[in-house]
């Protein structure tokens, strides 16, 4: 039976509101795809899209055959990027026309996703597309739909909701590791303008797009929507309201989006998140710090620590080498190191792309997910824009 079946004598109406409920669907297909070598094409060979080109060379079972660009150059770079002598579009509506290819990386500016994306489900691609999801509440809304109404595998690319480490941080949270959680504190931080260089200024808006609104959601859908999508995974909830200000107020150079943002989230329990990312200071650069009345933990990209109240010589056992119950090695500045082997996350989100398809499950970052995460951050920037609190809309995910 086709999902879509599935989906239609499940009173989907009934079920799909996103706040606080798990949504979970059928797809029942064969699983012929055990042991096929995942054939991929990307569409956008940007930094992000030529990146994910460039682990894949060292992922097994998985080969770029196509590539997709708008810029001639771009194209060029990406196809030199594959080690599988991929083909080359300027147009990917005819990428998806190759039988070939069984999944597609969506990695073109955010106002595109959720059209290229639709497309390709509409074409019998696996997509994994790229965060933000989707761009307004329109375009989450029809991309929600069309991925729930269509057979292929769909993944988000926040890619630490595949890392291990943060797997297994969740899993400590959960069980009490550091009591009642009271805040998060969130941040991305750089030093620099976040431009990139254009050579013919005519190319401006389709090098630069992170810095205009009709294509982007700046800092907040580029760089913290990784850490809202980490705040939602802990709490299983999604914000009630969000309030925020930003602004250009350093880089004087035409650009729309804020170069600067700080944002307030409150979940339904109260529960408060701050995010901030600035272009100006790059002090502790990316974190997320855990608050609870037991402890913190402090998480980087690749890193975790936890920090006990109160007695900080507390002795805290682990695993060393192997060795269960040793003594965790205590960091003046850092606290006990939280020592968990894992892959760069986003090689970790590839692979499981890769055994979401081969496996016939649902990824752990899927359209549900991802969806929650793009509507917080549309929130977010709701309420910096507009200058208002933002509240969360039970029906916008409903059918």
């Amino acid at each position: 039976m086709k999902r879509r079946s599935f989906i239609g004598k499940t009173a989907l109406a009934a079920t799909a509101t996103l706040a606080g409920s798990s949504f979970l669907y059928g797809n029942i297909l064969s699983n012929k795809n055990l042991n096929k070598t995942l054939n991929i094409g990307v569409i956008g060979t940007g930094v992000r899209g030529k990146g994910l080109m460039t682990i894949i060379n060292s992922i097994d079972q998985v080969n770029v055959v196509a590539a997709c660009d708008v810029l001639p150059f771009r194209l060029k770079e990406g196809l030199r990027k594959s080690n599988s002598n991929p083909r080359g579009y300027s147009d990917y509506q005819k990428l998806l026309d190759d039988k070939n290819i069984d999944a597609v990386i969506v990695a073109t500016p955010f106002n595109t996703h959720s059209k290229i994306a639709m497309d390709a489900l509409d074409a019998g691609k696996h997509v994994y597309c790229e965060k933000t999801m989707a761009k307004g509440y329109t375009g989450i809304r029809e991309l929600v739909k069309k991925a729930y109404e269509s057979d292929p595998i769909f993944q988000v690319g926040h890619q630490y909701h595949s890392s291990r480490l943060y797997h297994h941080v969740v899993d400590l949270i959960q069980q009490g590791k550091i009591g009642n959680i009271t805040a998060f504190e969130c941040q991305w931080n750089r030093h620099g303008d976040w431009r990139r260089k254009v050579k013919d200024p005519k190319l401006e808006k389709a090098i630069n797009w992170r810095m205009y609104r009709a294509f982007s959601g700046g800092l907040t859908a580029e760089l913290c929507s990784h850490q809202i999508d980490f705040v939602n995974w802990v709490l299983g909830e999604t914000p009630t309201q969000v309030m925020g200000v930003g602004g250009v107020d350093y880089w004087k150079d035409g650009r729309e989006t804020y170069d600067n943002i700080h944002l307030i989230y409150k979940y339904p329990k109260g529960i408060k998140a701050t995010f901030t990312c600035l272009t100006t200071n790059a002090r502790e650069g990316y974190q997320i710090k855990i608050l609870g009345d037991k402890g913190t933990i402090i998480i980087d990209r690749q890193n975790a620590w936890f920090y006990p109240e109160g007695n900080n010589n507390t002795k805290v056992t682990g695993v060393v080498d192997g060795v269960s119950g040793a003594t965790l090695q205590w960091g003046k500045e850092k606290g006990y190191k939280i020592d968990v082997e894992h892959l760069n996350p986003t090689e970790q989100a590839l692979i499981d792309f890769r055994e979401a398809i081969q496996k016939n499950k649902q990824p752990e970052c899927g359209i549900l997910t991802g969806a929650k995460t793009a509507i917080s951050v549309q929130m977010g920037l709701d309420a910096m824009y507009k200058n208002e609190i933002i509240r969360w809309k039970d029906d916008l995910l409903r059918f």
